[in-house]
């Protein structure tokens, strides 16, 4: 899932790199998409409460940042990012699910809580993947894969500098919704009872995904820092991550000032814009699952295919038929011969 099937399109894109390039109005257009993409979709994970619903927003986001990067050419931080968001991303759908599973297929991170001694295998793997996803500086895979993102962007002739802002504000958004996760998830008051621990498998999975989500990059070039444009970026990126874990924390710690600015007009509003997904869900309801439902429903009895359904019940008659005659029985094949016999003898002598 996080490896293929969700960044098939990057992959196709990274393919056809040298059709792209032919046009820098398509260049613009890719890399605008992936800027609004990563904004628009960490925006919308900092209120969500399923913890698989935080993690889907998270890699729609990092799928941004991927389209960042090619809209500006940049193959290889691309291509990076994709590789090192494969590690961290599993790492985290893989522990996020020990969580599920072992609290009775409960998501809501609400209802959980104190689970970083109940599920420390879950715990030390998900902050892994968590501070990875996240760009914790320097000790993590996803740091320079994203900060080799950010510096392309910031040198290139084709990036803006609002693509640039937008890369810099993703990399708070992700910091901070992902802590959040962290912090209600396995702090705090444990609420449900954990029933299930994950076995020496799953296990082993997740410590060799954690082991890849924080040396990933090795082998991979590194950030090239005597670049000002570069130090730029890795300085603010850094303490942008760093605020937003802050922050995380803070919305932790004094949930009745979060709640307090959530029941505010502008943080109903806002709220309320996130947790839709700015009504992208409300849109994809009602422009194609809505009406997909309704052709199914129309189609339950194959109104489509009835004329070759017709088609195959003639045929199954006329085999039906067929068969009637065809007994394989002597006496009935001669009782035939007469009968035909004598219907051939009295049409002539009606003649």
């Amino acid at each position: 899932h996080a490896a293929t099937m969700v960044t098939a399109g990057v992959y196709l894109i990274a393919r056809l790199g040298n059709l792209f390039t032919q046009s820098t109005v398509a260049m613009l257009a890719v890399a605008a998409v992936g800027t609004i993409t990563l904004l628009y979709a960490g925006f919308s994970a900092l209120t969500q409460r399923d913890i698989k619903r935080v993690l889907a927003y998270s890699t729609i986001s990092q799928i941004g940042y991927m389209f960042l990067a090619l809209g500006v050419g940049a193959w290889l931080p691309a291509t990076f990012h994709f590789v090192m968001h494969a590690f961290f991303k599993a790492l985290l759908f893989l522990s996020s699910g020990v969580v599920v599973d072992g609290q009775n297929h409960e998501h809501d991170i609400f209802k959980m809580g104190g689970l970083w001694r109940a599920l420390p295998v879950a715990f030390w793997t998900f902050l892994i993947g968590a501070a990875s996803l996240s760009a914790l500086p320097f000790i993590t895979a996803g740091f320079y894969s994203k900060e080799a993102i950010l510096g392309a962007v910031g040198t290139s002739s084709l990036g803006a500098r609002w693509m640039f802002a937008g890369g810099l504000l993703g990399s708070f958004l992700t910091a901070a919704y992902t802590f959040r996760a962290v912090f209600v998830t396995f702090f705090g008051r444990q609420q449900i009872e954990v029933t299930k621990r994950p076995g020496a498998f799953i296990t082993f999975s997740l410590v060799v995904l954690s082991v890849l989500s924080i040396i990933g990059f090795v082998g991979w070039p590194m950030l090239d820092l005597s670049v000002s444009t570069e130090q730029v970026s890795v300085t603010v990126s850094s303490v942008l991550v760093l605020i937003g874990i802050g922050s995380a924390f803070v919305y932790f710690r004094n949930r009745q000032f979060s709640e307090a600015v959530s029941r505010s007009v502008f943080g109903r509003a806002l709220h309320s814009l996130s947790f839709s997904g700015f009504g992208f869900d409300w849109i994809y309801e009602h422009s194609l699952v809505i009406p997909l439902k309704t052709i199914a429903r129309v189609n339950k009895g194959d109104v489509i295919d009835l004329f070759y359904t017709g088609l195959a019940r003639v045929a199954r008659a006329g085999e039906y038929a067929c068969n009637l005659l065809q007994t394989g029985r002597v006496r009935n094949y001669a009782a035939g011969l007469v009968v035909g016999a004598i219907i051939i003898a009295f049409i002539m002598a009606v003649r």
